[in-house]
């Protein structure tokens, strides 16, 4: 790296460098000028950089500045920035990015790009405003808030849409997917918004993307078809402990009864408005959407995940998923008969080929080296063929891109170690880099381990938690998160809560995540429950969260099949799965549920983890060590009074 890029990078982050005339009250961190200059190093050389900041370095800056001072006119390259959310990728594109623009007075351009089902497909929402039919009283409602926004959006990202539901069952109505996209067949191509939005990351310096459409696009490489990323010479990760699982998904393999049903829903649309003559269609179509529902009832009524080669020993799976191949085979016979006859049926005979294909790989479920599992949601079911070893493809796909990659998150190591991390990607000769949080975590945190709490399994456990709980919600006035590992439990302490204090009650699932957030900060007395979607990318700062309860150390369901597929495989090498695998799963899970509580200088706070194991088992030192240096107490009468000095 030349002397000049290192000066750069080192006055931008100094007391009178761009940083600090752009934001009031900046003030130089070591931590996040070391981790920048090592960033700016591994842009320079193409090579690959893991970095841990603790919370406060101020990492999204440290990978942001390099990045930007790194474009150079005479010599252009693309950037990519991916993060593990969508909310993550708005506060980039949004927020910190127009502000580095500003205070390094760049004109590098920037775009933002989603996956496609967050933009509005023309075409689609010109279908179903003729065939009313099908949608609910509620559907039609959004369906006319949809309408009015598409008249007027620029963009087409339908996360502009704040006054319809997150959820709202309209959506796969009026967005495309990789099956029933027409593409370059569509009439409304030349306007259609995903395209726009992918020629604007084409022409873009630096794009903004999350993981998940990473792999996707990687993925897409790998058999063969187009990109939706265009080359680039950067590849940076935030949130990057994500990417292990996302990896491994992507170069699996998928087949899900929602693609079938899909399927039948477009056909039957064809079918009554343009192909009338064909009779067999529809009853080609009605009758695999019904073989589709008899297939998920064989599983239970509540969402779950299992083994999918346990499930295909059984005789009554075995028989209905074979009639799912009949009658998928029998509407790809009859769509067969009207190819060529419109760009719509057209479509629908490729997406029949495919899920044939699909299927067989699903029912060869004695493939080596894979795991297969299933997942359900209430209705339908989803089909998993997962590599269980994906370290040697992306270190190849890392190797042969000839770029700089970096990946940064507060949690990465495990008692100091990346090796988890690096080992999962082939990323044993990356140069790791291990940075503190500048936090004062001895004065501002204490950290208790409550005594003689019952058993995991005990009928009692709920009842005891919430007690537990009282005195410090009454000392913290509210303003505490408490996070469950299991819904059952955060459910039953909700309950026993609702009875016993006054603070508002905000529980997960009673309404989107955001909007509880909104109100846990807006009311300041509240509570909040939640599970695993709430221990992490959640930044609740100052005196609105005090006090965090875990319920206890989020180790993975032992039930999980990849997870079961995975200790297994280490148990064929010779390895141990509890250290090598569930142990640095759980730490990490850990390390991001602990990280909601101090999240700025001057916050204070009590982290309380109600689970004896952290004292009384071996392997509990390797949580301690790598959680932040907090005191330490089994008392929660210290802790509430500590929490009383606060409020």
């Amino acid at each position: 790296m030349t002397e000049n890029n290192v000066n750069q990078v080192s006055q931008a982050f100094s007391q009178e460098g761009a940083l600090a005339k752009a934001i009031k009250g900046f003030s130089p961190r070591q931590a996040q000028t070391d981790m920048a200059l090592d960033v700016a190093h591994a842009i320079d050389k193409q090579s690959s950089l893991i970095v841990e900041a603790g919370t406060g370095t101020g990492k999204t800056f440290a990978y942001l500045i390099p990045a930007f001072l790194s474009l150079n006119p005479k010599n252009p390259k693309k950037i990519v920035v991916s993060t593990g959310t969508k909310n993550l990728q708005e506060q980039l594109f949004h927020k910190d990015i127009p502000l580095i623009k500003k205070a390094l007075a760049s004109n590098a351009q920037v775009a933002l790009l989603k996956g496609r089902a967050n933009y509005l497909c023309n075409y689609r929402l010109a279908q179903y405003q003729d065939s009313r039919g099908q949608l609910d009283a509620q559907m039609l409602q959004d369906l006319v808030k949809v309408k009015t926004w598409a008249n007027g959006t620029q963009s087409g990202d339908i996360g502009e849409l704040v006054n319809v539901s997150e959820d709202s069952s309209i959506f796969p109505f009026v967005t495309s997917t990789l099956d029933n996209c027409l593409a370059r067949d569509c009439p409304d191509y030349e306007a259609c918004h995903l395209v726009r939005a992918r020629q604007k990351a084409s022409d873009a310096d630096i794009i903004v993307v999350n993981h998940h459409l990473f792999f996707a696009d990687m993925a897409l490489k790998d058999t063969g078809f187009g990109e939706l990323i265009p080359k680039a010479q950067v590849m940076i990760f935030d949130e990057a402990h994500q990417i292990g699982d996302i990896a491994s998904e992507y170069f699996g393999e998928a087949f899900s009864s929602k693609q079938l049903v899909d399927l039948c829903t477009d056909v039957l649309q064809v079918h009554r408005s343009s192909l009338t003559d064909v009779k067999q269609l529809g009853l080609a179509a009605e009758k695999l959407q019904k073989t589709c529902q008899e297939f998920r009832l064989l599983f239970n009524y509540d969402p779950e995940r299992g083994n999918w080669r346990e499930k295909y020993k059984q005789a009554q799976f075995q028989q209905k998923f074979a009639n799912l191949k009949i009658d998928l085979d029998f509407l790809y016979q009859v769509i067969k008969l009207c190819v060529s006859r419109n760009e719509a049926i057209d479509n629908c005979f490729d997406r029949a080929v495919n899920l044939l294909a699909q299927y067989d790989v699903m029912a060869n479920v004695e493939a080596y080296g894979m795991s297969f599992w299933y997942e359900t949601t209430p209705r339908s079911v989803v089909l998993h063929q997962t590599p269980l070893n994906v370290s040697e493809k992306f270190n190849t796909f890392v190797k042969e891109s000839g770029a700089g990659w970096i990946f940064t998150s507060a949690t990465l190591a495990v008692d100091n170690s990346f090796n988890h991390f690096a080992k999962h990607l082939g990323l044993q000769d990356a140069k790791q880099l291990l940075l503190d949080s500048p936090f004062d975590y001895q004065a501002q945190s204490q950290l208790v381990v409550p005594r003689y709490l019952p058993q995991a399994n005990d009928k009692n456990r709920a009842l005891k938690l919430a007690e537990l709980a009282e005195p410090l919600i009454k000392a913290s006035k509210g303003a505490c998160f408490m996070l469950f590992t299991s819904y059952r439990v955060m459910h039953q302490v909700a309950e026993i809560l609702a009875e016993s204090i006054d603070n508002p009650l905000l529980v997960q699932g009673k309404m989107a995540k955001r909007k509880l957030l909104e109100q846990f900060v807006e009311q300041g007395d509240a509570v909040l429950l939640a599970t695993a979607s709430f221990w992490e990318g959640i930044d609740v700062r100052g005196d609105k969260l005090t006090c965090v309860i875990i319920d206890k150390l989020p180790f993975a369901s032992p039930d999980d099949p990849l997870l079961q597929a995975r200790c297994e495989d280490v148990r064929r090498q010779g390895g141990e799965p509890f250290t090598q695998i569930q142990l640095p799963q759980a730490v990490i899970a850990l390390k991001q549920g602990v990280g909601r509580l101090i999240r700025d200088v001057s916050d204070r706070g009590v982290l309380v983890i109600c689970d004896d194991r952290l004292v009384n088992k071996p392997y509990g030192e390797t949580f301690l060590k790598s959680l932040p240096d907090m005191k330490r107490s089994r008392d929660i009468n210290k802790a509430a009074k500590f929490l009383e000095t606060l409020s």
